[in-house]
């Protein structure tokens, strides 16, 4: 078996936030220094939304500081804290004028496609027509390389009240999944904004949601507002391994 390849994917870091008085700089710190850790390591990272609580320059500048200290290239999207033309200007990626930040990238054996989930000035996302083609068509352009496919709202109904009201309508998610069944060479579809490592399906493709760097959200199936865990951080560590994508989820020691 060939060496694997690494795909580490950290998610809702709030760096500016101290919810029930959570340092969330020292978590995401505590994050990094686990991936550092690692026997392997990465040969990508991606940071899959609410990198910053409110969306300041100064909170991005302390993002950058803490995610330099990994020598593995960066991918991050927005989140539903996030400003799209301040993750342009810190990140580079697209999003100048708030436009939705996409794009594709080829990491050698495994391709990443960003999609913006997000609607600026609101917690719930949304995919329109326009983003699903921009996806449809990307997803075309190479259809032998395995993909992940990552986007900061999960497209699936986790039954939380509470996460579900600021999830993807069930419209926008159907017609996700809809553009899936037509790329087998997606093997993954990554996101976050939960705070909770849940696995689905959709479209035939496999669906994941990551824990947050932070804090996690508490399971209760009965919650009409968002409460927090006990549980602790973590991320996960996406692996190419002979041509087949296995996820890990790590916990962190915050």
């Amino acid at each position: 078996m060939s060496r694997p390849f690494l795909l580490v994917q950290l998610s809702d870091p709030h760096i500016g936030a101290a919810w029930d008085g959570v340092d969330s700089f020292a978590r995401l710190a505590a994050a990094i220094d686990a991936v550092r850790a690692l026997e392997e390591s990465p040969d990508a990272v991606l940071v899959s939304g609410d990198l910053a609580e409110h969306a300041a320059d100064q909170e991005y500048e302390q993002v950058r500081e803490l995610l330099g200290r990994l020598d593995a290239p960066l991918y991050v999207l927005p989140g539903n804290h996030d400003d799209r033309d301040a993750l342009h200007r810190h990140f580079g990626v697209p999003g100048e004028g708030g436009r939705p930040v996409q794009y594709a990238t080829e990491l050698g054996p495994l391709r990443l496609v960003v999609v913006d989930s997000t609607r600026p000035g609101e917690d719930r996302g949304e995919l329109d027509h326009e983003r699903l083609d921009w996806l449809d068509e990307t997803l075309a352009e190479a259809t032998s390389t395995p993909t992940v496919v990552a986007m900061h709202h999960p497209p699936l109904a986790v039954g939380i009240p509470a996460w579900d009201a600021i999830g993807l309508p069930a419209a926008d998610r159907q017609a996700l999944g809809e553009v899936l069944n037509h790329h087998p060479q997606v093997h993954r579809v990554v996101a976050g904004h939960v705070h909770r490592a849940i696995a689905a399906e959709l479209g035939g493709r496999a669906v994941l949601s990551v824990p947050s760097t932070y804090v996690q959200g508490l399971l209760d199936f009965r919650a009409t507002q968002l409460q927090l865990s006990a549980d602790p951080p973590g991320f996960a560590v996406h692996a190419l391994v002979d041509g087949r994508l296995v996820s890990h989820i790590q916990p962190v020691r915050a």
